[in-house]
């Protein structure tokens, strides 16, 4: 049975996380909502349509859904030709593959979004496949994206590992019975990503590298 390597992007792989905080933020604005920042951190993670109902909650006026998603993907879309990856992450890829893995990515994001992020990792040659935001019918925290994450890899849960830096990847994981590994880059709490679940906690991609032959991937045999 091979071994996958499953992971989220936005604020594993890719420094975007603080760009998704001031975008929503401002597309909240636009919109009339006064959200403060803070939240807006720790929803990044969730698809747009859950960012929406867990900020401004069930009731809201969904007539505005379209127009903040749309603002957000505007303000967002300034920064796509200059996305930079976190140091180590495509280091990490590569290194893994070269190991056999199968490296599939479980995010979020949707499939515009998808290209300026696997521009901005650069290991195109050695992703296996992708789980995005198009593909599944309920995204994190629901376990959909990283059981379609292991379809792609022809694998089973105890096969795998994923890493990610929300709770939200974390809680994902976990449903799907999959271990999980966070890194801290994302600037969530090493606390809150514990108790979501996470096996282990390193500070960036470079980090976990540095000590991949004690993590919790050299404890998956294949």
């Amino acid at each position: 049975m091979a071994r996958a390597a499953l992971f989220d992007v936005d604020g594993t792989l890719v420094d975007t996380n603080h760009l998704h905080v001031v975008t929503w933020w401002e597309a909240f604005r636009q919109a009339g909502h006064d959200v403060p920042m803070h939240d807006v951190h720790r929803a990044i993670g969730l698809g747009s349509d859950d960012i929406l109902t867990h900020l401004l909650g069930k009731n809201r006026d969904k007539e505005q859904d379209a127009q903040i998603s749309a603002a957000h993907t505007a303000l967002y879309g300034t920064y796509n030709d200059r996305l930079p990856q976190l140091q180590g992450a495509q280091d990490l890829l590569r290194n893994l593959a070269g190991r056999g893995w199968r490296i599939v990515l479980a995010t979020s994001a949707g499939d515009p979004e998808l290209k300026s992020l696997r521009r901005a990792i650069g290991a195109d040659d050695v992703i296996w496949g992708v789980a995005g935001a198009d593909d599944v019918a309920e995204g994190k925290p629901a376990p959909d994206p990283v059981h379609r994450a292991l379809e792609l890899a022809e694998t089973d849960a105890d096969q795998a590992v994923f890493v990610g830096d929300t709770v939200w990847d974390m809680r994902a994981a976990t449903a799907a019975g999959v271990r999980a590994i966070a890194v801290l880059c994302g600037g969530i709490p090493r606390t809150d990503l514990e108790e979501a679940g996470a096996a282990a906690v390193y500070d960036s991609p470079a980090d976990l590298l540095g000590q991949l032959d004690t993590s919790v991937l050299a404890q998956v045999s294949g």
